[in-house]
């Protein structure tokens, strides 16, 4: 298909399908009606039960949801009390020295267990990469497409970038046999409401889906799945699953909720009928973006400011970033951190600036190795998808 002609119903569509898409629910301002609200109190007490074990104060909070401010970020690597929180429920506590790992299923030719230090005895894969909420940007949905969309209302953070290191999911499955007639892989989380997410058995074999037991060297931090998640490089947060208990191979193809009627294109051009029994179009990988690490509107003085922001694909390396001042000519901008040898991270760049007094508009835009690039204008859907325009970003110089 010829990538300049392709409308971005027709990216949608083989996004939806796993050509190309990145997620995190829609639901209220919970995203999915998650227990344990800002608001809720603590058993037998007045005080607001804990959601997150991190300090919260250095994010934008949406419900069990804590938002990056990308301007707060300086390199490659999020540090861990800076990367962003998708909870579905308030943080669970787990006891490592209790913990098991279920490993089976009708596409498992047995059921095994595995301890902590099982998991951790079994050879050991490290990769840099993204992970981002498909809802990262839905708040910018009114501003681009004149239609607000359901769910918390991201800004630009829900994205960050880290080290994981732990065995590959195919390890772990060769320990329990995955059978001829498997189908989908199903990873099955720990937290209330057991956030469950399935992947075709192939992308549960790629060598880059891994379980991962450390995040930036550290064990992962409670917040961040604590003792164990999943990390599926390119592919919608919500697959990455957190406080992994049970991995179940199945014969048949999967449905649940966030292939169902949370991580799905819904609306006018989603039929649901088309796409039964899911409610739209199920969407699985990311979309090519980039972000300014401004706040958003940014305030500015006046003369040559440098300014940078964070680029990326699911689809591999950033080929180049542009950036573009009111709607004038796009001018290349320089690339921090591109690199082959990471496949699955997010790059750097920066461009300087000469800012003029006055309001401005700021754009940037992205082509990734595959030669996609971001759009100007944005499809609108009902949860607040993938949007992934070149974002007009205002800028107030004084």
């Amino acid at each position: 298909m010829d990538r300049a002609a392709m409308n971005r119903r027709e990216a949608l569509a083989l996004m939806a399908a796993g050509v190309g898409a990145a997620a995190c629910g829609p639901d209220g301002s919970t995203e999915g009606g998650a227990a344990g609200g800002s608001g809720d109190a603590a058993a037998g007490g007045g005080d607001p039960a804990p959601i997150w074990v991190k300090d919260s104060a250095p994010f934008v909070q949406h419900g069990t949801n804590l938002e990056t401010r990308l301007a707060d970020l300086q390199g490659l690597i999020t540090p861990n009390d800076l990367f962003f929180v998708r909870n579905h429920a308030p943080t669970p506590v787990i006891d490592p020295v209790s913990y098991v790992l279920t490993v089976g299923g009708p596409g498992a030719v047995r059921e095994v267990q595995l301890t902590l230090d099982d998991l951790r005895a079994l050879p050991s894969q490290t990769l840099i990469a993204y992970i981002e909420c498909a809802g990262n940007w839905r708040g910018f949905f009114q501003s681009i497409t004149g239609r607000t969309a359901s769910g918390s209302q991201w800004g630009t953070g829900a994205i960050g970038c880290a080290e994981w290191t732990g065995p590959s999911l195919a390890d772990v499955l060769a320990l329990a046999g995955v059978r001829d007639d498997a189908v989908d892989v199903n990873v099955i989380g720990l937290d209330d409401g057991a956030w469950e997410r399935p992947m075709p058995v192939a992308k549960a074999l790629d060598p880059a889906t891994i379980l991962a037991l450390t995040m930036n060297g550290v064990p992962l931090p409670p917040d961040h799945g604590f003792p164990v998640r999943a990390v599926v490089p390119g592919w919608v947060g919500s697959s990455s699953v957190k406080w992994v208990g049970r991995v179940e191979v199945a014969t048949e193809k999967v449905w649940v909720r966030a292939n169902t009627s949370s991580y799905v294109l819904a609306g006018e051009e989603w039929p649901a009928d088309q796409y039964a029994p899911a409610d739209g179009a199920p969407i699985t990988t990311g979309m090519v973006k980039s972000a300014l690490a401004l706040p958003y509107p940014a305030e500015l003085t006046a003369g040559t400011q440098r300014l940078r922001g964070f680029a990326y694909s699911p689809r591999g390396p950033v080929a180049r970033v542009e950036w573009s001042a009111n709607d004038g000519p796009w001018t290349t901008a320089r690339l921090i951190g591109a690199s082959a040898d990471m496949p699955h991270a997010w790059s750097r760049f920066e461009f300087e600036w000469d800012a003029a007094p006055g309001e401005h508009v700021l754009r940037t835009r992205t082509t990734d190795a595959a030669g996609d690039t971001q759009p100007l204008e944005g499809v609108y859907n009902e949860k607040g998808y993938l949007l992934n325009v070149a974002l007009p970003h205002p800028v107030r110089v004084g």
